[in-house]
């Protein structure tokens, strides 16, 4: 149970967020339009957690996704969202400021 718990809030095995960068992954920032605003990781695109469902065909499904948010509790249930309408290798980067210093 804790190693499930510790998967979904992004604590489980170790993630290789350049490498997947590199294979042209997607970041997905499901923070709100204004917490977006005011600082974000270059490249990235906002779909705030309420939207997402709406916007899946904005994300590609043959490359991995990366979503975060703040802290990581939206960005794991972005996670869960996108798992459950078939995309395949998504991973949650938690909160931004935390991946933008893994992506550096």
């Amino acid at each position: 149970m804790l190693q499930l718990l510790k998967n979904l809030l992004g604590f489980g095995t170790k993630v290789n967020y350049k490498e997947l960068i590199s294979r042209g992954a997607q970041i997905i920032d499901v923070r709100t339009k204004g917490e977006y605003q005011g600082g974000c990781i270059k490249g990235s695109v906002n779909i705030p957690l309420q939207n997402l469902s709406g916007n899946l065909s904005k994300i590609k499904k043959d490359k991995p996704v990366i979503t975060c948010c703040a802290s990581g509790m939206r960005s794991a249930s972005a996670k869960s969202i996108l798992k459950a309408n078939g995309f395949t290798e998504v991973y949650n980067g938690g909160g931004w400021m935390s991946l933008k210093n893994k992506i550096s």
